[in-house]
Parts: C-alpha cells; structure tokens; sequence
C-alpha cells in the first residue's frame, strides 16, 4: 500500500501501510443494501430464500442476501444475448474502451472496494488493496488484446489465402468463491468482456457485495447493460447455469470436489469449462538459506489471508540440517496476532473445522494457534497461525485444510523432498528456497505443479502469462488469465479464400 493512500472507512482514517491496524481494531458496524441481481443493467431481488451476511471481524450481521430461482435468470437470458450480439459485432478497440475506462475508476472507487473486502470477507486493509491493485493490473492486460488478438493470414498456395477470424464464444458464466470477493471474478471480466462476451457471475452467498459494486463501476463506465450480470443464489443457480444452453461456456473457483462436479454437470450439457480446485502447496527449503528471511516469506505464504487461497504454503520440506529456519519460523509465527496480522476466517464453522483438524492431527503442535494472541472482537471468527510437524510424510492428511495451519516435514535430501510433492493430488504451486543453482534447476525439472517459484513464497505469475495449476486442481483446458484464457473464451473460424477462377489447380496441388 503506498505510504501517501488514505482511506476513509466506518468514519475511521487510514493512512499508510503503518497504520493499517487502526481499522483492525475497530468494532464493524455499518450496515449495507440488501444484496440482489444485477441484470441488464439494473438491480432486481429473487423470488428465493434469504440469507443473512455476517461480518467475520465481529460477527455482526451486515446485509441481508436475496437468492434467486432458476425463472429469476431465465427469463433474461434472451436479452443478455441479444446485448451479446450486439457487443460483440463492436471492434475490439471499441469494446476494450470500457475496460480502460473501469480501469480508471478502479482507482477512483478504491477504498469503496477496500471497505467492501474488509466487511465481507475480513480481510486485512493491506490484502484487499492488493485485491484492487491486481483488480487494476487484469484489466492493463485486457485493454491490450487487440494488439494481441488480430487473426493469422497465409497464402498458402497460388491465389489461395487462409485467414483465422476470432469471435466471442457467447454468454460466459464465472462461479466466485468467497476467498477473493474482487480478484477471482476479475480473472475472467476484463478478458471476456473484451473480447466480445457477456458474463453472467454468481458470487459466493458469503461475499455478495463487492461484485455488486463492480456491476456498478463498469456501468458507469459504459458498460451496455445486458453485457455484464449478477445472479445471486446457490449449489442450484450452478446447476441452472451449468445446464441451460443459452450459457455457452463456465468458469469455477473453489474445492476440488465442486470443482470436478461442475465440470462434470458443465461438460455433460456440451458446454466448455474450465474449474480451478483446491490445492497441497509445496515449500522445499535446503540448509544453506538466511533463516532470519526465508522464515518471512515463508510466514507470510503460509497465513496470509489466513490461509484461505488456493495458493497458500500448505507443506513445508525442510532439506538437511534446518534447524536454525525452523526455530526462527516458529518464533516469527508466535509473533503474530490475530486481529492485527491475521485475519478472521470466513464463518465459525470454518474455525470448528480448523480446531477439529488440530484435535485430530497426528502431528506435533509445535504452534498452536487455538492460544495465540488476538486483539479482535471476542465475536469475530478468529483462529490463530499454527504449525505442526510430522515425523513422516504419510502421517500428514492428503486434503486441504484452507486455514491458518502449515504443515511440517524434516527430509534428508532434496530427492526425497521433491518424491514428496509429486506423491500429491493436487498441482497448484510449488516453491524451493534455495542458494544453490543446481538445486533450483532440479525442483524447477521435478516439481509437477503448474506454478512454480524460486525464492518466491506464492508464485502466481504476472500477466500476460496465466494462473493454472495441475492434476487435481484443474480440470479443463487451458487456464483462466493471460494468453492461455483467450482460446476459451473464443472461438476460431479459419476462412479460405481462392481468387484465380481461371487457374484449375487447387491448394492440394
């Protein structure tokens, strides 16, 4: 966060990234609308139940959350695609005009989204800047596709040319989770909207405020209504968007087990899908490194966000004789307090699910956070970092904990580390810390992950390359930002062209 940003949230001044635990502190009380749709343009409530939002920093309840029935979507879809049509026949150039514009106000509604982010999901202020700061890099790259998208011509042959059109593939669906109110549902709007697509998003029933907002600031800056919706609802809106063939491709963010039912139901009706799940992530660290350092970047990988992203440190493989990292990882770890560095967890019962976990492990607590220090609200969903060691790897449970709890195995060379992250299910990312080039080179060769990282604690590329992981936290093809998002949301036609009527040969002569 830049030392000159101040925010205004619940009457309390920000300023800085020092500051930032003034917010922390404080008792939420503000109250928001009642979270509805947002369909062709304008706000509209559904005919389903409600459900209350609460805020995680306190437990308070912030809003009240109006589902809908499959007949609240259906009866707009005719129009979302007409809109879509229309859309779509726009210039690249045109359409990516809104995208710079939004781009603008972004900006300009920052701490708007910081305060939204902060209530709805309870992340820290610093997190969600960095949501709005990778909100803003997503849409660069959007406004840049039609210096990348033009269409390949060849003449392949005498008086013969084959020309590549590209065009939208029609109305796209984006599932969110409830982890990244701003960010995950910003991998897929710039792109898609750009590249000639309407989105119909259906967030989380935790977090369904921001994307409210974000319907707001892109009709502001002009967006067509009808291009850009959100349906609010449940595991039933997923299966009407999976099934309805009016919606031509969807995208997924969240646990593996939903992520492979969605692409089941999804692919089922013959549509494209693309469906991120969880992960295992994977931090090799050999003795050679600074203790002092690498123990930061380690913390902050682990219990960022309170381990609550896909991309989160979930095992640590310590390499030889590190000792000395692990003593300063469990003093910086005892360090931190909740309400301050560590945020709350998205409901209790994800904080019963993380406690249950710790009951059961078969590890030794060498941190536990069911005693860290905490200077949050008795009634938020705290629950501190902890850190548990494990004699052998095949102790160590296979699923994902999605919490504050970093995992901890002891091995006695680089070899029987690395065997240890490709015996996972899962694929996301993978990281070494190291000072020895031949040992980077061999994790680099060895892990199976989709990203990787040297002396990088989450390593999520930067566009214009793609986020994507591997075997169990994907399923479908290509991935969901940068150039390897494009291929999804379009689809190619190959046109060829013959002007020499006279001339009897063919392209195959």
């Amino acid at each position: 966060m830049k030392e000159n940003r101040a925010y205004i949230l619940n009457k309390v001044i920000i300023y800085g990234k020092e500051n930032c635990s003034f917010l922390l502190q404080y008792k939420l009380s503000m109250k928001f609308e009642k979270a509805g749709n947002f369909l062709l343009g304008r706000i509209e409530y559904g005919g389903g139940n409600k459900e209350n939002v609460y805020a995680p920093r306190s437990g308070e309840l912030i809003s009240e959350l109006c589902l809908s029935t499959e007949n609240d979507l259906v009866e707009y879809l005719p129009e979302i695609k007409k809109a879509q049509l229309e859309w779509g026949s726009l210039t690249y150039k045109k359409r990516a005009e809104v995208i710079f514009n939004f781009r603008s106000n972004l900006e300009k509604y920052r701490s708007e989204l910081v305060e939204l982010i902060v209530a709805e999901n309870g992340k820290t202020v610093e997190e969600a800047d960095a949501e709005v700061n990778k909100a803003i890099e997503l849409c660069e790259f959007a406004v840049g596709i039609p210096s990348i998208i033009s269409g390949r011509t060849q003449v392949v042959s005498g008086g013969i040319e084959v020309k590549e059109v590209i065009e939208p593939v029609g109305i796209v669906a984006s599932i969110t989770p409830f982890n990244f109110p701003l960010m995950v549902p910003m991998w897929t709007i710039p792109t898609t909207i750009v590249l000639g697509n309407a989105m119909i998003v259906k967030p989380s029933e935790k977090t369904p405020l921001t994307i409210l907002k974000i319907a707001s600031i892109l009709k502001e800056s002009g967006c067509p209504d009808g291009i850009f919706n959100v349906i609010q609802g449940d595991k039933e809106m997923v299966k009407v968007l999976c099934e309805h063939p009016s919606v031509e491709a969807i995208t997924f963010v969240g646990s593996t087990p939903i992520a492979k039912r969605v692409y089941q139901l999804a692919t089922a009706s013959l549509k494209r899908c693309l469906a991120l799940g969880g992960a295992k992530n994977h931090i090799v660290v050999t003795e050679e490194v600074e203790a002092k350092l690498i123990a930061s970047e380690i913390v902050s990988a682990a219990f960022g966000m309170s381990g609550q992203r896909c991309m989160a440190a979930s095992v640590l493989l310590l390499v030889g004789n590190c000792e000395h990292i692990m003593n300063e990882l469990v003093k910086q770890t005892k360090e931190l307090v909740c309400g301050k560095e560590i945020c709350p967890l998205i409901t209790g019962e994800a904080v019963k699910e993380i406690e249950d976990y710790l009951n059961m492990t078969a590890g030794e607590m060498i941190v536990d956070g069911r005693t860290a220090k905490s200077i949050g609200d008795k009634n938020g969903y705290y629950i501190g970092p902890s850190i548990v060691k494990y004699d052998a790897y095949k102790d160590m449970a296979e699923e994902e904990v999605f919490g504050p709890v970093l995992e901890l195995v002891c091995c006695e060379t680089l070899e029987e580390a690395l065997n240890f992250q490709k015996e996972s299910p899962y694929a996301n990312g993978a990281t070494i810390f190291t000072e020895n080039g031949r040992f980077a080179q061999e994790a680099v060769n060895h892990f199976t992950s989709g990203m990787i990282g040297v002396n990088i604690g989450i390593p999520v590329p930067r566009d214009p390359f793609s986020f994507g992981g591997l075997k169990q936290s994907k399923f479908g093809v290509g991935d969901i930002t940068g150039y390897n998002s494009i291929a999804f949301l379009t689809n190619s036609k190959k046109v060829t062209t013959k002007w020499n009527p006279k001339d009897k040969k063919d392209w195959m002569s």
